[in-house]
């Protein structure tokens, strides 16, 4: 194999870098890609000479990466999301609405809420192959990670097209078995006495926001912690504790019961978010106004918080 320089190093080489460093072995890396183990370590020896750096030590463990490796791994994760935009962008090329889109939400949302939306939507374009990416951090849209993103806060990058669909509602919830065992509390304080709460584990900026409506919601207070917030709805449902949910959500079988309406009643903007250069993409177009629209439906019937 010819070694190529650091200005003409070729994407395969850097694939397989970023995939000996996701799964920490040339075998484990050789295999999800597709390739033999030789190869594989052909590739990592020829980014290595190229860029005149060790990336990779041996140990029991595997190959564990350099600093080098590691300070090299955002610059190639970000080559690698521009390279899966532009076998999406490639993929869309024809007439109508066709190829593949990456939509971008919450764990809740993509599991709960989208599905409906997305099924409507291919039914309506049955070309059209969605990338579902579910996280509860924020896939940058600037880097490729995603064309669409549903958010629950107002983008601030200039460089993206947003559409406000309106605001979610959370609210504490209870399944009418766990009231019946419980009763139903009449104050926040009675929260505190022989009630059972369901909170988070670890704190996060989105959660000390939410302290600011909501005070008496501390980790320590909380009989089951989960930082998934699908997992904490799943406990809900079955009677395990009160905890927030969306409104909308707590309307859908089995059937949530609302508890202290007046002292905790809290809402969350929602946007769906693309790149602007994705603006005229029939495919990411066709996607972006069906899931506006499949959100208004579903703040309309419940989950929205009234103007």
């Amino acid at each position: 194999m010819d070694i190529p320089s650091a200005h003409d190093i070729g994407w395969e080489l850097y694939r397989s870098y970023l995939a000996v460093l996701r799964e920490g072995s040339l075998s484990a890396a050789a295999r999800a890609l597709g390739l033999t183990q030789p190869t594989l370590g052909r590739h990592i020896a020829a980014l290595e000479e190229a860029l005149g750096l060790v990336l990779f030590t041996r140990s029991q463990q595997g190959l564990l990466p350099t600093e080098a490796a590691l300070a090299l791994q955002p610059h190639a994760e970000a080559m690698a999301h521009a390279a899966a935009a532009l076998a999406r962008a490639a993929h869309a090329q024809g007439e109508g609405v066709r190829g593949t889109v990456r939509v971008s939400a919450s764990h809740v949302v993509g599991t709960e809420v989208l599905p409906p939306l997305l099924a409507r939507l291919q039914a309506e374009h049955p070309a059209l192959t969605v990338e579902l990416a579910l996280s509860d951090r924020l896939h940058d849209l600037l880097q490729r990670e995603a064309d669409i993103a549903i958010r629950m806060a107002a983008p601030r990058q200039e460089a993206l097209v947003a559409r406000r669909v309106g605001a979610v509602g959370l609210g504490l919830h209870a399944h009418p078995d766990y009231l019946r065992r419980h009763g139903m509390p009449q104050s926040l304080a009675d929260l505190q006495q022989g009630h059972r709460l369901i909170g988070f584990d670890a704190e996060t900026p989105f959660i000390r926001a939410a302290r600011q409506h909501f005070p008496a919601w501390q980790r320590e207070r909380f009989s089951l912690r989960s930082d998934s917030d699908l997992a904490q709805l799943a406990c809900i449902r079955a009677g395990a504790g009160i905890g927030i949910c969306q409104t909308g959500l707590a309307l859908r079988p089995p059937a949530l019961v609302r508890v202290l309406p007046d002292a905790f009643a809290w809402s969350l903007d929602t946007w769906v978010v693309m790149h602007e250069d994705l603006r005229h993409s029939p495919r990411c177009r066709a996607t972006f106004d069906a899931l506006v629209a499949g959100l208004q439906r579903y703040l309309a019937d419940g989950a929205g918080v009234p103007v």
